[in-house]
């Protein structure tokens, strides 16, 4: 099962989607596919802030922690198979995608950047993985009119559309309220 969760900055998402991981995972370990780098104090506090609120849910010990910035795919392969995993955020790891290289690494295209996306939700699928995506919705607020952010956001929003469509469910979390746009099918 694929879940989209977005909202604005600080709307509560990261915590709806763990409460739905948890659940999802029945008592099973959970998976936290974490895309952030950590380059400054400001994220290192933000990082921080994230593993004491998922420790401080009652459940000790049912994360486990797989640093990803980038090859998300690498990732989601150690999730076992029938887990379920939480992909925080899509926000971070596109502009990864398109931004970060170092001396090893070029970004990449964003046809690689999608390509690997896909990769990833296929293999869940196949292995019955829960699946729980988090992105930010960036179109709440007037954003700088250069061309690298603009060819971002579009990347980033032709990622949400395609998102919407692939998954089972869509939310969007507003002031910590989970609004559900797509819902899970009774079958």
């Amino acid at each position: 099962m694929i879940v989209f969760v977005s909202g604005g900055a600080r709307s509560g998402k990261s915590h709806v989607a763990e409460q739905y991981v948890l659940q999802a995972a029945n008592g099973q370990p959970c998976f936290y596919v974490a895309t952030a780098n950590v380059y400054d104090d400001e994220m290192a506090e933000r990082v921080a802030l994230h593993r004491a609120d998922r420790d401080a849910q009652g459940v000790p010990d049912s994360w486990v922690t797989l640093e990803a910035p980038l090859a998300i795919d690498q990732a989601i392969a150690r999730v076992p198979n029938g887990h379920a995993a939480l992909l925080d955020c899509l926000t971070l790891w596109a502009s990864q995608v398109m931004f970060d290289a170092d001396d090893a690494h070029a970004p990449l295209s964003t046809t690689e950047g999608f390509s690997l996306l896909v990769r990833c939700l296929q293999d869940a699928r196949a292995r019955h993985i829960t699946l729980v995506v988090v992105s930010n919705d960036l179109n709440e607020a007037p954003l700088p009119n250069d061309t690298h952010t603009q060819r971002y956001v579009e990347f980033l929003q032709m990622l949400h559309r395609w998102l919407a469509v692939e998954s089972d469910s869509v939310i969007e979390v507003v002031a910590g309220q989970s609004i559900e746009w797509k819902a899970v099918a009774n079958t």
